[in-house]
């Protein structure tokens, strides 16, 4: 059972020569459960899941496992672009205590929601893991819509899905509720500039990466939402979603990197072809963190 609450998409750690930097992802595994996140995803997107290298896959999982020591769930992305290679990547893993196995739409080409529901079924039907749908159709061209769910329904594998989409999300679990869905099936929402919206209205399990550089603001954020305190949530919400507008007027990711290395955390958490932020984003980023006692 999920509780309630936030689950952060842990950043991964990585050298100059894109090695993983295994001491750094335990130290950011330990630090957010001890904010109280309620789970952690390994390798999602803003985990470079897609762009880790292959022989560090596995050691990404296990390092994150082996820190977490079962103090909550743990899930660990395994997109790719067909059913042959997620069952590759989820093969990899086996042995391995994981909560749950996420995974986006295939991405490159497009598809229909035909074509969704085979893929999504049959890694489920393979997976020894429970898996979760990520519909990220920024990234993966392809939308996880209300037709696709109906045509997965029947999947008793498929344990859940992170969205954006908060209609989508709101429908989920009115089904759950008919038990249309099983009802363990849980939602996920990943729309950050909605969370306290959404909490109100009873999607009470969020899921994002920013959570890995904000926790302090996060648990705060979380323990007010609970408290029934929802003006004072959201404020710490607008604190959250402040930081993620600085690192957009650069690049996201690499602006993400230098967040991450002034909490502590050693390692590049952007793509090898991206720079580091410039000086002036640099300070704006700095300015910021310290304004919110982040660091």
């Amino acid at each position: 059972m999920l509780q309630e609450g936030y689950y952060t998409a842990l950043g991964t750690p990585l050298d100059e020569n894109g090695r993983f930097i295994p001491e750094s992802f335990a130290r950011q595994v330990d630090d957010q459960i001890q904010f109280n996140a309620s789970g952690l995803l390994i390798m999602g997107s803003m985990g470079l899941g897609v762009y880790v290298r292959q022989e560090d896959y596995v050691s990404v999982a296990r390092t994150g496992i082996e820190a977490a020591a079962k103090r909550c769930p743990v899930f660990v992305g395994a997109t790719d672009t067909c059913i042959g290679r997620v069952c590759d990547r989820i093969d990899a893993l086996k042995g391995l205590d994981i909560d749950g196995i996420v995974m986006t739409a295939p991405y490159y080409h497009t598809v229909t929601d035909k074509e969704l529901i085979k893929f999504y079924s049959t890694v489920a039907n393979h997976s020894p893991y429970p898996v979760y749908l990520y519909d990220l159709p920024v990234a993966a061209r392809n939308k996880v819509t209300i037709e696709t769910m109906k045509g997965l329904r029947a999947v008793s594998n498929i344990k859940g899905i992170k969205t954006a989409d908060i209609e989508l999300a709101h429908w989920l679990q009115g089904q759950v509720a008919e038990k249309t869905f099983a009802e363990d099936f849980r939602v996920l929402y990943s729309g950050l500039d909605t969370f306290d919206t959404a909490y109100a209205d009873g999607v009470k399990r969020n899921l994002d990466g920013m959570f890995a550089c904000t926790g302090k603001i996060a648990q705060k954020m979380y323990q007010q939402l609970s408290e029934g305190d929802l003006a004072a949530g959201s404020e710490r919400l607008k604190e959250i979603i402040g930081l993620r507008d600085v690192f957009a007027s650069e690049l996201i990711l690499p602006s993400f990197t230098y967040a991450m290395n002034l909490l502590g955390y050693q390692g590049y958490f952007h793509q090898d072809y991206f720079e580091m932020p410039s000086p002036e984003q640099k300070e704006r980023v700095k300015s910021y963190m310290e304004r919110y006692d982040l660091i």
